[in-house]
């Protein structure tokens, strides 16, 4: 079976940043991760990203976020195939993954784009239609140098912290250390799922691990996660499932079982819901 693909970039601490414009026939990259962060904008083009445990599309003037060591692949729509007039365009930067890491965790005028690029580990993806100014940012960087480039890269990030058009990409539960909750308690409760989400977990052993009742305990998960018990497992076991079927020449009915479904049917309904494809359609897809 043909692995993930380990992608080395010329992105070092002392020469932070790469970036580059494109102009494709269409994408041909495969499924692949890589240390750093990486922002790829699409300013004419259509298909889907797949990242993480996720499926989303990407259209004109769309921005995608990915984390270091997120896998990711961009595939251009079908009509790319047999049209060849048609051409993806657009600028790809890659961060390395330190970069300016000491000025973004300590000072507080940098913590917004410190979370963003936290919550990066899941992916984001972008729409800038609403946001030319943003676009022009990001067609000036490959062609600036030295300090002009960095600071053009900090206005990008900035800019991005208070873009309304976003929307997170692979699921909670494929990056699950990006999370903060509440309380001590609930960082418990969710430690012990990450433990255990591959065998039957029960409300009453749950409940009873976290000296509620089954009723609080119902309220008190959702009301700190904003998802029901099972919705939470549910997710973990799908995140757990398509990171085996890109890592592993795996039968889809032992994967199945190995992720904790009890029958491949709930698992292949299951998947299809959260990903839009079949765990096959899916396999194939990031094999492309």
């Amino acid at each position: 079976m043909k692995k993930i693909l380990n992608e080395q970039l010329p992105v070092t601490s002392t020469n932070p940043i790469k970036a580059r414009s494109y102009d494709y026939h269409a994408f041909t990259y495969p499924w692949h991760f890589h240390s750093q962060y990486e922002l790829v904008y699409i300013e004419k083009g259509s298909g889907q990203c797949l990242i993480g445990d996720s499926v989303i599309p990407y259209f004109d003037a769309t921005l995608i976020l990915a984390g270091p060591n997120l896998p990711h692949c961009m595939q251009s729509a079908a009509a790319y195939e047999t049209d060849p007039s048609l051409r993806v365009k657009g600028v790809i930067i890659q961060l390395e993954k330190d970069f300016m890491q000491y000025s973004f965790s300590h000072y507080i005028q940098f913590l917004p784009i410190q979370h963003m690029l936290e919550e990066s580990q899941r992916g984001i993806c972008f729409s800038l239609k609403k946001y030319p100014s943003i676009q022009q940012t990001i067609r000036q960087i490959p062609d600036s140098q030295g300090i002009s480039q960095i600071i053009q890269i900090l206005s990008l990030l900035e800019a991005l912290t208070g873009c309304n058009e976003r929307k997170m990409a692979a699921s909670p539960n494929y990056a699950p250390t990006s999370e903060t909750f509440k309380d001590k308690k609930i960082e418990k409760i969710i430690a012990y799922l990450h433990k255990n989400y591959t065998r039957t977990i029960t409300l009453n052993e749950i409940a009873s691990f976290a000296a509620m009742n089954p009723a609080a305990f119902c309220r008190y998960f959702k009301a700190n996660t904003d998802k029901t018990l099972k919705e939470y497992i549910l997710d973990m076991r799908i995140g757990y499932a398509c990171k085996l079927l890109a890592a592993e020449d795996i039968n889809i009915s032992q994967l199945c079982l190995e992720c904790g479904f009890e029958s491949l049917s709930h698992f292949n309904r299951s998947f299809r819901k959260h990903t839009g494809m079949s765990p096959t359609e899916y396999k194939k897809n990031i094999l492309k």
